[in-house]
């Protein structure tokens, strides 16, 4: 495979984990504001963990919601 090929296989899978990560956090925010669960002034911790079989990948990053922001 050629790395034009390869990478552009990897922005594709990229593409579609950030897709549905953003809606899997869009509907459990959503859910947790509309139960009372969160009053909408939280700062949330937020984690992804990257992991691809076949290789010995483990990548783990972390940020932060700030729901008080606009």
């Amino acid at each position: 495979m050629s790395d034009d090929a390869l990478n552009m296989q990897i922005r594709k899978c990229l593409k579609q984990f950030g897709v549905t990560s953003q809606q899997e956090i869009e509907r459990a925010l959503g859910a947790a504001l509309e139960s009372g669960k969160l009053g909408g002034n939280e700062t949330l911790t937020v984690r992804m963990t990257l992991e691809v079989d076949g290789l010995d990948l483990r990548h783990t990053i972390s940020g932060e919601l700030d729901l008080n922001s606009d």
